[in-house]
């Protein structure tokens, strides 16, 4: 098994793609950019919006009838009082081919079609571009609609599993980590955030194996726990 708090590796961490619709899927609110005009769509019904637009691929040749462009524009924040809540932002570009107005009234219906350009994902690690075809192949994370409350509990419930947590950590924390949070939580483990004096640093714990379904995530977080209790490193830092 490779060791924990190692660099991920494209195997146990989801694909920019998967990334973005699980942010989609997750977002409670968005902008709308058309023409210049800003607009803020909130109370998202928890459905990925891309299920309320017909996303089409570039028409040859569309190019030459005006077509307003567009951008959808999602921020992604970590649910957990972390420095530098940001976690990643979402831009999906295109052009508009039927007018946005029910998009924006927020009434989920489906009449609102768009020529997709690209989407963009960005992160602290960078960013990245992903086309139609990749983005209608991926996957949300069944973790996604769940994430925020399940990380809440872990933090507010059950803090002294979090600090269990860092049994697990490879290289082992220093006493100038000043505290340690949940950052985030997908199908492939558990992401803590290692807040020092200077500067921040993440860590992923991989879960045993990928999940599922939201059903399996108790069993394989119960399997982090055993793996920490397991673990001869006794750590010393604050609560």
């Amino acid at each position: 098994m490779r060791p924990f708090g190692a660099p991920a590796t494209p195997a146990d961490r989801p694909t920019d793609a998967e990334r973005i619709r699980s942010i989609l899927t997750a977002a409670h609110s968005m902008t709308v950019v058309t023409d210049g005009l800003r607009s803020e769509v909130r109370h998202l019904d928890g459905s990925d919006p891309m299920g309320r637009l017909h996303l089409h691929p570039a028409e040859p040749g569309g190019e030459s009838e005006y077509r307003p462009s567009i951008r959808l524009e999602f921020t992604d924040i970590a649910p957990t009082p972390v420095r530098d809540r940001v976690r990643a932002r979402v831009t999906v570009l295109g052009r508009l081919l039927t007018p946005y107005s029910d998009l924006a009234e927020g009434s989920g219906a489906d009449s609102t079609c768009m020529e997709f350009d690209r989407a963009v994902l960005e992160t602290p690690e960078g960013r990245s571009h992903v086309g139609l075809e990749e983005l209608d192949a991926a996957c949300p994370d069944p973790l996604s609609p769940y994430e925020a409350g399940m990380l809440t509990h872990l933090l507010d419930d059950h803090h002294d599993l979090v600090t269990l947590l860092l049994r697990l950590v490879r290289p082992l924390p220093t006493a100038t980590v000043l505290r340690a949070l949940p950052v985030a939580m997908d199908r492939y483990g558990i992401t803590l955030r290692l807040e020092e004096r200077r500067g921040h640093r993440d860590v992923r714990l991989p879960f045993p194996s990928p999940l599922d379904d939201v059903e399996q995530a108790g069993t394989q977080i119960q399997a982090l726990f055993s793996a920490a209790r397991r673990s001869s490193h006794r750590n010393t830092l604050p609560a």
